[in-house]
């Protein structure tokens, strides 16, 4: 506590300033001063006094906390969240996270989630074995719960803050199995699984993995072409959807914008792959008319990759056809249709294109993994260029 004087209009010419510590910040912890004034230092005390009494009479802001609990806060912060911009495929996302969260939190109250306990879940995932990817999510998520509730003033701080995701050591096994390689098909295996394709695959096989290989465009993106989306006379593809179908079901899809703003881009495909589309367009028509022929309805949306009503596949559905195929071949890795997104960079690294256009036509997916790829690929193509080197000047090297 200290004093000091001020100048006033009283008879004195002066009042007292009474300066003390108050409680701290509800929300951020930060020390706060309280100041009062007065004609005398008394009475400057006795106000300065009152007013910290005040702040530190917290019994009905204790009781809002005690009778909140964490379910509240989620459900409340994501009606908030969904609000925003944020895209269906995220939010259900969240809501996932925070189903996660629940089975430790769902009943606590505010002032019961410490710091402590809070790290304990964060471990507790880690020793259940759920994937880092998984633990970071539901940690973003609670942090954001925990913000909103604070602002709120639902709880006095975010026990959130400072916690850390375990981190676990790697073993042996995990350094020598998580090489590059896994993350895309080399040449030989890519023409291996495109010949499995053409020998046993079935409708629309052909021309969804042969775009995929040659564009490295995911497969949301795929289901979700339009004709409208193909230039037949520049040999170009059009992106700008994405085919969100989170309970796979053929009629109750969206569409949504791509990923990111980078995700938004125009291409040249191959004149190969382009012929191939182009009949397929033929075929389309084909059965659209026969759907008008036999009096059926035609979900008219001009899809590319459709069932024969009109219907757009899912992602799924390129997944179930690419597993299928992939027990054709001798291919061990464990591929999904994303692993064309990085082959089709290990493609346009051999053909030798620049970083930054394959950057741009990839539509910055995941830049680390990319650079991995492309530089996995360049120091091998380095490496085969002094193997031939030494291959062709062998009797000059004989010393």
């Amino acid at each position: 506590m200290h004093f000091y004087k001020v100048d006033a209009t009283n008879k004195q010419g002066f009042k007292w300033v009474c300066v003390i510590d108050g409680p701290p910040d509800l929300l951020t912890g930060k020390r706060r001063q309280i100041a009062r004034r007065a004609d005398t230092q008394k009475e400057a005390r006795r106000r300065v006094e009152e007013a910290v009494d005040k702040l530190s009479d917290t019994s009905a802001e204790d009781k809002k906390i005690k009778n909140v609990t964490f379910t509240t806060m989620a459900d409340d912060w994501l009606k908030h969240y969904s609000r925003g911009r944020a895209k269906e495929s995220t939010i259900r996302v969240r809501e996932k996270e925070i189903k996660i969260l629940k089975r430790y939190l769902a009943a606590a109250k505010g002032e019961r989630i410490t710091s402590k306990a809070y790290q304990e879940i964060l471990d507790d995932l880690d020793k259940q074995d759920y994937a880092r990817t998984t633990i970071e999510g539901v940690h973003v998520t609670a942090g954001m719960i925990f913000r909103y509730a604070a602002s709120e003033k639902l709880m006095r701080s975010n026990p959130a803050v400072g916690a850390k995701i375990p981190v676990r050591a790697e073993t042996i096994e995990d350094i020598e199995s998580k090489g590059i390689e896994e993350e895309y098909l080399e040449r030989e295996e890519l023409n291996q699984f495109l010949e499995a394709v053409r020998i046993h695959g079935k409708e629309l096989d052909l021309e969804r993995f042969y775009l995929l290989a040659f564009s490295g465009i995911r497969s949301g993106e795929l289901c979700a072409l339009k004709w409208t989306d193909l230039n037949f006379e520049t040999n170009e593809l059009r992106i700008t959807k994405t085919l969100y179908n989170p309970d796979n079901n053929m009629t109750e899809y969206k569409l949504t914008p791509p990923k990111t703003k980078a995700s938004i881009r125009t291409i040249e495909i191959d004149a190969k792959v382009m012929h191939l589309l182009k009949l397929l367009q033929d075929r389309n028509l084909k059965h659209k008319e026969l759907f008008g022929k036999i009096g059926e309805d035609y979900h008219d949306e001009n899809f590319i990759f459709c069932r024969p009503n009109g219907y757009p596949f899912i992602q799924k559905s390129v997944l179930n056809r690419m597993d299928r195929l992939l027990k054709k071949t001798n291919i061990v890795k464990r591929a999904t249709p994303h692993i064309f997104r990085h082959t089709h960079v290990s493609m346009l690294t051999e053909a030798d294109v620049d970083i930054n256009t394959i950057m741009l036509r990839v539509g910055h997916d995941d830049m680390k993994t990319t650079m991995q790829v492309y530089t996995h690929v360049t120091k091998k193509m380095k490496k085969n260029a002094s193997e031939k080197l030494s291959a062709s000047f062998e009797s000059i090297l004989d010393i």
